[in-house]
């Protein structure tokens, strides 16, 4: 699996939320902002009052799984923050819906072409 650069700092996610564009799907919300850098870097926020631990484990793996293959062929030099819709319910977490929501999300931003 290769490496993704990840957002690790309060003050970089805050950065994102507040100056970023953002973008709502079906189950997940993206936060996107250009960087300085000549890389993509993604960060994942879930709040601990949406469920156990391992759901939220298993979302982000998901999430990462899905942006792995979306982010192929992408534009460089974006900070992305993706979130869970809190209308969307957790027990109907789906791969290929996150998957959708992200190529639509992408493709509306610029990111890919």
């Amino acid at each position: 699996m290769k490496k993704i650069n990840t957002l690790k700092l309060n003050y970089e996610f805050k950065n994102v939320f507040n100056r970023g564009k953002y973008y709502i799907g079906k189950q997940i919300i993206i936060y996107i902002l250009n960087n300085k850098f000549n890389k993509n870097r993604l960060g994942i926020a879930l709040s601990s009052k949406l469920c156990k631990a391992y759901k939220r484990n298993r979302i982000k793996r998901v999430i990462r799984a899905v942006y792995q293959e979306n982010i192929k062929g992408a534009k460089e030099g974006h900070d992305i923050v993706i979130i869970w819709n809190k209308k969307a319910s957790i027990s109907d977490l789906s791969y290929f819906i996150i998957s959708e929501d992200m190529n639509k999300i992408f493709l509306k931003s610029g990111i890919k072409e």
